[in-house]
């Protein structure tokens, strides 16, 4: 006689997963642990674990398979072709063609060892702090660069006293791929007022003096920090 409780371990055998209900039986009780013959596999050869329960109780099983089975309105719908990318950015970008850009900058001390940094607008309408440098002219030599950028951008003219770092990095353009190196310097202030008047491309909208120890926590791009971080390892040691 198949009594309630039996029919519980039925119920709670067939909702549950077949791998799940085997997982929790335990190793060697497969044939003398009744509960661990109550699984969605033990029914027979396509039989339905309902159809050997009296009809009082059938009813109620046979809900419960067509209930846990799944259906065709509980399946995710198939994503159609207008929902995938037609293209993917990361292999498009292999097919355009790449230049290589060269900058030099760095990090311009005054007597209070403050560094000057400037704040630049993104592409995005946001307003960075970051070191000032820009490109290489022809005929140029880094360390030149780096004088003449820093002059431009800051108002402070400087004179190379060592080199820190240089930093490479790339980026994707509309028509090209872009393999940037930037070469950055220390400096030490030797005429000039703070501003951003001079600058021949006005993207630097203000100009700062920020003091060095507080430097990597005020620049906007992580490859600057780590520049602060390289000068602070090379040179503060000396």
């Amino acid at each position: 006689m198949i009594t309630p409780k039996d029919v519980a371990r039925m119920l709670r055998g067939f909702a549950m997963p077949s791998g799940a209900a085997r997982a929790q039986a335990r190793p060697g009780t497969a044939e003398g642990d009744p509960d661990a013959l109550f699984t969605s596999e033990s029914s027979g050869f396509g039989t339905s674990l309902a159809d050997e329960l009296p009809p009082d109780l059938s009813d109620s099983l046979h809900e419960l398979e067509a209930t846990a089975a799944p259906s065709p309105a509980m399946m995710p719908k198939k994503r159609l072709d207008t929902d995938s990318p037609a293209t993917f950015a990361s292999l498009d970008a292999r097919e355009l063609p790449v230049v290589r850009e060269y900058s030099a900058g760095g990090l311009v001390f005054n007597k209070d060892n403050e560094v000057a940094i400037i704040a630049r607008r993104s592409r995005s309408g946001h307003l960075e702090w970051c070191l000032p440098k820009g490109h290489i002219e022809k005929g140029e030599t880094p360390e030149q660069t780096a004088v003449r950028e820093v002059h431009e951008e800051t108002g402070i003219l400087g004179a190379v006293t060592g080199s820190i770092a240089t930093i490479d990095y790339w980026f994707t353009g509309e028509t090209q791929r872009v393999h940037k190196l930037v070469h950055h310097y220390v400096l030490r202030q030797t005429a000039g007022t703070l501003g951003v008047d001079g600058d021949p491309d006005h993207e630097a909208e203000d100009a700062a003096w920020v003091p060095f120890d507080d430097l990597a926590s005020v620049l906007s791009y992580p490859n600057e920090r780590r520049i602060v971080w390289l000068y602070a390892r090379k040179y503060r040691r000396q």
